[in-house]
Parts: C-alpha cells; sequence; structure tokens
C-alpha cells in the first residue's frame, strides 16, 4: 500500500462498501488483504521501548499498536490510503501489526529451514546465519532487520 500512488484504492471501494454486490457479483465473502510498511518505524519503536522497560514483546497488544499504525497511515500523503474513503469510511475490519523478530525468532526459523531441507542443525551453521544476519538498532542488535526473509538463502551458504 505504501508504494500505491494515493487514490488509486477508491477503485476497490464498492467492493468493501456496503452494498457488497458489484457488477452482478456478491463479494460479501471475499477477504482483501493490503500489506503496508507504513508505520513499521513507529512499531519497531513502540517494541524497543517495551524491551527498554523490561517488557516481553508478547506483551504488547493490538490495542497499544492499532492507533499508532493507523495514525502513520492516515498522515502519510504518499501512501496509498491518503484521503481515502476506505479510510474515512472505516471499511477496513482489522489492522495487523507486525512486530521486529528478534534473535531467538531468528535461530527458530534457521532450525525449521534446516528441517524443511531434511539437515540436522549444526551450531555452526545455525551461528553462522544469526551472525551474517543485519539486527538494529546498532547498539543493541536486538531485532532483525529482513526478519526471516533472508535465511533460506543465507543457510545456503554456510553448508
Amino acid at each position: 500500500m505504501d508504494k500505491l500512488p494515493p487514490g488509486l484504492m477508491e477503485v476497490l471501494r464498492p467492493f468493501l462498501g456496503p452494498s457488497w454486490v458489484v457488477y452482478g457479483t456478491n463479494y460479501r465473502k471475499a477477504i482483501f488483504i493490503f500489506i503496508s510498511n507504513t508505520g513499521g518505524e513507529q512499531i519497531n519503536q513502540v517494541a524497543l521501548e517495551a524491551w527498554r522497560s523490561r517488557r516481553e514483546r508478547e506483551e504488547i497488544s493490538l490495542q497499544e499498536l492499532e492507533p499508532i499504525v493507523s495514525r502513520a497511515v492516515l498522515d502519510n500523503p504518499h501512501h496509498g490510503f491518503w484521503r481515502s474513503g476506505i479510510m474515512e469510511e472505516r471499511l477496513l475490519d482489522a489492522v495487523v501489526p507486525f512486530l521486529p523478530l528478534q534473535r531467538h525468532h531468528v535461530r527458530h526459523c534457521v532450525l525449521n529451514e534446516l528441517a524443511q531441507l531434511g539437515l540436522e542443525a549444526q551450531d555452526e551453521v545455525v551461528q553462522a546465519v544469526l551472525d551474517s544476519t543485519t539486527f538494529f538498532p546498532e547498539d543493541e542488535q536486538l531485532f532483525s532487520s529482513n526478519g526471516c526473509k533472508t535465511v533460506a538463502s543465507r543457510i545456503t551458504l554456510f553448508l
């Protein structure tokens, strides 16, 4: 969504609105998933503040993040939902924020990927993948910059 020009999303408004039937087709059971990176910095900041105050990542609630993400979307003039009737009419059912992954989450991704490849987990391979993964913030090295997206390709480098 953050890559779409503002206004383009309005073409979907009839499919999300109260009528449900557009051009003779019933869209009542259709599921639309809109993905965006907008709000990522704010989510990361909340996660970092929680960590610094010794709160577990899992204790961060949707109620805590949803207004922050919604505000980031609504306040961004370059976002696909900028001044969108979809947002103004509250046609979205849910906002699902994705929290940044910590080192132990990435370790699980490495172990799962090795298992899918039918390989035994070798400590040196797991550690090499973790060491080659970028973490932030610079001082704490707490959260993975790319989540688990690059794990599969990194594993092949260290086998």
